[in-house]
């Protein structure tokens, strides 16, 4: 809610990404931005990844969207990105920046 309330809305997703950046710093959490992870099929590492936007502790999956309403193929995306990170807490969460 901090980035929200000193930025407002409208701006980028990449923007919000930034700042979150800041915010992680400034508490000394543990963070990866942009982490990728490898997509295997029978077997065989494929050549495209999928980019997590974050990875938080190591633990947590966070993924940025700068939109007005979450809709279907962001969900998908998610639990895509959720499968490749192999966890076994799955867990989406949506709040507003």
């Amino acid at each position: 809610m901090e980035i929200h309330r000193q930025l407002g809305k409208g701006h980028d997703e990449v923007i919000y990404k930034d700042a979150f950046v800041i915010e992680l710093s400034r508490a000394g959490i543990p963070f990866l931005r942009e982490k990728n992870y490898e997509i295997t099929y029978k077997g065989v590492i494929l050549p495209h990844y999928y980019y997590a936007d974050f990875v938080v502790w190591d633990k947590i999956l966070f993924e940025a969207k700068a939109v007005e309403k979450l809709i279907d193929s962001h969900i998908k995306q998610v639990l895509n990105y959720l499968a490749a990170f192999k966890t076994s807490r799955r867990s989406p969460s949506q709040f507003r920046w």
